[in-house]
């Protein structure tokens, strides 16, 4: 078998390939024979058939499949002699496929890049720590106590937290406009919901008053036809009502699924929570942070095959994340080229690292890797079973596992900073 090769482009290949005409007619001659053996043919006993007629029945069947064939085995054939590693199908185009005649082909191909990777210890990389405090498990406390918050009628003006019922009527130059009335609307003063105009002239205003209320549209609206108008609300007070903060009590802790132990398991299961978010969140940012560098500092040239096939994938991600279910559905591909280069680029970074360095995937880091994935819900020991019996889902879950080993190797062996944060900046907590 001949073959030549030559370069297109940095990562493109056109290889020539010429399989010698002798090979093909002993591969079709060898598939007759065997056929000759099982054919069924009227007039002939099973098996019985002559070459011949096998031939002409069958000949032209058997020399398309042994082509077919013949171009798959001879491609896979001369990139290995030739030392090449394809991303991607090629694009073959047949040149003679004659039976007695050389079997020739052109294949069109990209190439995996050289991966030269800048050393790891010239790598300048911050990395952000942070601890959860008793402080930060008061205050996560307290925001469960406002998601447990009820309201209770009072008697009195309306103040800036309280929940206040109205029916309203809103008019532009004494004409009622679209989607400016309502009946007992509940509007909680100070949350921002409504207008702030219409809030605060609901601050002081008791049950069974009437009010007037102007309000003026920003001028950037979302209702176009109402922005930038002055509006006045009639409005009628229904109710007032106060927020009473539960007490963190039994009955507290059963409404979060604390049945025993009280007020101190609600607080060990909520900082276990607090303490895998917070990990899960530092390594998140942590692994963008080390991926950036390592992607400024080795540009690659990154093969087309690649990058088409992440973009498929990330289309298909957000088809199934949006419900669509038609490829007629699928979002426009030009948004995805550029993340789907950058995420095939640091594949290949990782992967240098992984073979250089001879990294193994760690089946405790995969099996740690899956309970923090399960742990956040009820049935986790279930769901991990699940996860188990999936080959794909497994395989997900390890290679996740893999390159958070990439992750440490690359923090353990560049010029890392510490910074020490705090539970509310790395989560954007406010509570």
């Amino acid at each position: 078998m001949q073959v030549s090769v030559e370069s297109i482009s940095k990562l493109e290949r056109r290889m020539q390939v010429q399989v010698p005409a002798e090979r093909v007619t002993q591969e079709i001659a060898a598939r007759l024979k065997n056929l000759s053996r099982t054919a069924r043919l009227n007039g002939f006993r099973p098996g019985k058939a002559p070459l011949t007629v096998i031939r002409r029945q069958f000949g032209m069947q058997v020399h398309r499949e042994v082509i077919g064939e013949l171009l798959q085995s001879s491609f896979a054939e001369a990139v290995t002699e030739k030392k090449l590693s394809p991303a991607g199908n090629p694009r073959i185009e047949p040149q003679s496929i004659d039976e007695g005649q050389d079997l020739t082909y052109t294949a069109t191909f990209e190439v995996f890049p050289e991966v030269t990777l800048q050393p790891i210890a010239t790598l300048e990389l911050e990395r952000i720590t942070a601890q959860v405090t008793e402080s930060d498990i008061d205050g996560m406390i307290e925001r469960l106590r406002k998601q447990q918050m009820k309201y209770a009628k009072v008697e009195r003006a309306a103040a800036t937290g309280d929940k206040v019922s109205i029916d309203f009527i809103g008019k532009i130059d004494g004409v009622e406009f679209a989607g400016g009335k309502g009946e007992n609307i509940a509007i909680v003063l100070g949350e921002g919901r409504m207008l702030p105009e219409l809030e605060q002239g609901l601050v002081g205003a008791a049950s069974g008053e009437h009010r007037d209320i102007n309000v003026n549209f920003p001028a950037d609206y979302r209702a176009t036809e109402l922005a930038g108008k002055l509006a006045t609300f009639s409005t009628d007070i229904k109710g007032v009502e106060e927020p009473a903060l539960p007490e963190i009590d039994e009955e507290f802790c059963k409404s979060f699924g604390v049945t025993e132990g009280g007020v101190a398991k609600l607080r060990e299961d909520v900082a276990a929570n607090m303490r895998r978010e917070l990990e899960q969140n530092l390594r998140n940012r942590n692994k963008a942070a080390v991926m950036e560098k390592l992607y400024q500092a080795n540009p690659i040239d990154v093969p087309n095959a690649l990058i088409e096939g992440q973009v498929r994938d990330m289309q298909v991600e957000a088809m199934r994340r949006s419900g669509a279910k038609d490829a007629s559905q699928a979002p426009p591909r030009e948004p995805f080229v550029e993340p789907a280069r950058r995420r095939v680029a640091l594949g290949l970074l990782f992967n240098d690292v992984i073979r250089r360095e001879n990294l193994v995937l760690d089946p405790k880091r995969a099996d740690e890797r899956l309970d923090e994935m399960v742990g956040a819900y009820g049935d986790a020991a279930a769901l991990k079973r699940a996860y188990q019996q999936n080959p794909d889902a497994m395989r997900q879950v390890e290679g996740l596992a893999l390159e958070d080993q990439v992750m440490d190797w690359i923090l353990d062996h560049a010029k890392v900073r510490e910074t020490a944060s705090s539970f509310k900046e790395v989560m954007n907590f406010e509570g």
